[in-house]
């Protein structure tokens, strides 16, 4: 699976350091770091990411200056201003050069996270986009990149965790997985606690799925699991 690629522009050492962590760590992205916004148009133009999260007030030129230089060049790409800028002023200033929402500075890693997913729902998806990027389990849609699982009209967001795991199942779809090549690929090791964080995580994915009834994730005793469509 690809990984989604987000530009965070920040001036701020240590925060864009903690913040790049939180978002490889809590939504599995492939982060890139620019300082300026002169780093920032050109990591643009070379990296060529998903989405941007950018300040406002950096040295030289200004989260909003470039802003509307990628604009001139991309319309649709999505770009979340995060800032403690949030007067009414600021708001439209940063809408009329092209920002597609902001979120309040401090924040929490998994809001960031929330705002960003919500963000490249809205701009990026398509209901045939989102068939053609997902897999068919069943009468369920799940769709990795998302981290989520359709069913009907519902839709459950999964943790980064229980995405890779359900993947996971669901390339080896009818073959034994065994429980040790789970815990070392995602854990790197086996020991009981981490068994237990697997069994906790395979009985939310049961409850996801609990609405169709030929979706099976089986326990072989002793042995591993089993996804049975």
């Amino acid at each position: 699976m690809n990984k989604i690629k987000l530009l965070l522009i920040e001036d701020d050492f240590s925060f864009s350091f903690i913040v790049k962590g939180s978002l490889e760590l809590t939504g599995g992205y492939d982060v890139y770091v620019a300082a300026t916004g002169e780093e920032g148009l050109k990591a643009y133009e070379c990296f060529i990411p998903d989405i941007i999260v950018s300040d406002i007030e950096m040295p030289g030129m200004s989260g909003l200056q470039l802003v509307k230089h990628i604009r001139m060049d991309n319309i649709s790409i999505p770009i979340l201003f995060a800032t403690a800028r949030i007067s009414p002023k600021d708001l439209i200033d940063g809408y009329n050069h092209g920002a597609d929402n902001y979120i309040r500075k401090p924040f929490l890693p998994e809001e960031l996270d929330a705002h960003i997913r919500a963000l490249l729902k809205r701009t990026l998806s398509t209901p045939n986009n989102l068939l053609n990027t997902g897999y068919q389990l069943g009468e369920y849609l799940f769709d990795p990149i998302y981290r989520t699982l359709q069913w009907r009209t519902k839709h459950f967001n999964l943790t980064e965790r229980e995405m890779q795991i359900l993947e996971m199942l669901y390339d080896r779809k009818g073959e034994l997985l065994l429980r040790e090549e789970i815990l070392i690929k995602f854990w790197g090791n086996s020991d009981f606690y981490t068994s237990r964080s697997l069994d906790v995580f395979i009985s939310s994915l049961r409850k996801y799925l609990e609405n169709d009834a030929s979706i099976q994730i089986q326990t072989v005793r002793g042995k591993g699991l089993k996804l049975i469509l």
